[in-house]
């Protein structure tokens, strides 16, 4: 049967369409030719596969999977894998033009990647999530490669699916190919300080902005939505630093103390819990998680999910800054009114990328066969992304435009500029 692209989900905005809206702003400004803007605004390659699986109940269940390489014009592709119930193409294919974007606005010589399978993780055991990321892998397996695409953890997947897969991957080509995966145990060449990476752009990145704001660290306070990993790492990170976290959640519900809420435990409380918050006695439960977005705090970093600051509650948001975690948690629509209100958002494609940034040097470490200390790596990811917060805010100065369209300018100038030396045919 023939793929039938799903139809929009009701009442949440497309996130391939937000994409594309800051897209066509930057090229219009960069004066992009035609040539270039249709290269890069297609993606290079789009598979998708059937993935028979035999679960533990000894029935076959078929798996939709899908890889998206965006562009592959400065380097080799890079981007997670996502096992989520609600995977679809135009998310796919969004999530991976974002990673060409990040690439290119961090400087590193990749392009962007995005695959995913449609499954719900929580309710498949061990044995059967092993054998879709290994059935998945092979059937990708023309598609991965060290120097052509490589994976990395994303929602619903994580180091032990890495490793499976990089497992899958060397069978496949007779020989221990650790390079192909990034995000996997450090006993499998997994670089120190990538479980922290992207928490830690956040935090650079908020500390980079304020500084530009003139907000004091140690008198403001901050909200986070999302407490995985880059929600919790972030969270922890800015509270090492002075500023006072009131409010987190997840999936489970948000949790609000005017005094801050101490962040180690909130941790601690969260991995004694099965991985989520709910009973967490922390602080006061809010009767409407979404609530977070709008409280009357400094800092917001939305750290969960896509779209989830739309036009209906921006003008509800009181945050003077906006430090984005998760990838695309602000619609296209409600970016008009964040700028009109003269907040800054650190755009996605900025802010966390130093996840990105510390699988490049994981990646580089398994090509050199040698191992760095983890100061080593957060001396070096740090001073990355400063320097790409430094440049990003500049454009937005010279171009007259918010930080994200800056971000998108300096991104899309430098792949722009790599295709044409390359030239095309």
């Amino acid at each position: 049967m023939a793929y039938i692209e799903p139809a929009p989900i009701k009442d949440r905005e497309n996130p391939l369409e937000s994409m594309m809206e800051r897209f066509n702003i930057a090229a219009e400004k960069l004066g992009l030719s035609d040539e270039v803007y249709n290269v890069l605004k297609n993606p290079a390659r789009q598979v998708i596969v059937s993935l028979p699986i035999t679960m533990d109940n000894g029935k076959i269940q078929v798996f939709e999977g899908i890889r998206v390489v965006h562009s592959n014009i400065l380097g080799p592709a890079k981007g997670g894998i996502r096992f989520a119930p609600d995977v679809h193409l135009d998310e796919v294919k969004a999530l991976a033009a974002w990673m060409t974007w990040k690439c290119a606005v961090v400087d590193i010589p990749y392009g962007g990647g995005k695959g995913g399978v449609r499954c719900n993780p929580r309710e498949m055991s061990k044995g059967e999530i092993e054998r879709l990321m290994r059935a998945y892998t092979m059937a990708m397996i023309d598609v991965f490669g060290p120097d052509k695409d490589i994976p990395a953890p994303d929602m619903g997947t994580g180091p032990r699916e890495m490793a499976w897969l990089m497992d899958e991957y060397s069978k496949a080509h007779g020989m221990t190919v650790n390079s192909v995966v990034t995000g996997k145990p450090l006993v499998l060449g997994g670089s120190l300080g990538r479980t922290e990476a992207t928490g830690r752009g956040v935090m650079v990145s908020a500390l980079a902005a304020m500084q530009k704001l003139k907000i004091n660290p140690f008198q403001a306070t901050c909200a986070v939505q999302g407490f995985g990993n880059v929600g919790s790492w972030a969270a922890r990170l800015l509270e090492e630093r002075g500023l006072k976290v009131v409010a987190i959640s997840d999936h489970t519900g948000a949790f609000y103390d005017e005094k801050g809420i101490d962040i180690v435990k909130a941790i601690e409380f969260r991995d004694a819990n099965g991985g989520h918050l709910e009973g967490f006695k922390g602080g006061d439960k809010m009767e409407d998680p979404m609530d977070l977005l709008t409280l009357d705090v400094d800092v917001l970093v939305p750290a969960a999910v896509e779209d989830v600051i739309t036009a209906k509650n921006v003008d509800q948001i009181k945050a003077k800054l906006i430090v984005e975690g998760a990838n695309g948690p602000t619609s296209a629509k409600a970016d008009a009114i964040i700028n009109e209100k003269g907040i800054m958002a650190v755009p996605d494609i900025l802010a966390n990328a130093g996840g990105v940034t510390v699988s490049y040097f994981e990646w580089v470490q398994n090509r050199l066969g040698y191992k760095w200390t983890a100061d080593r790596v957060n001396r070096r990811s740090d001073r990355i992304m400063k320097d790409a917060f430094e440049h990003v805010y500049e454009a937005s100065k010279k171009y007259d435009v918010p930080m994200r369209i800056a971000a998108y300018i300096v991104a899309i100038d430098k792949v722009a500029k790599t295709y044409t030396f390359r030239g095309g045919y």
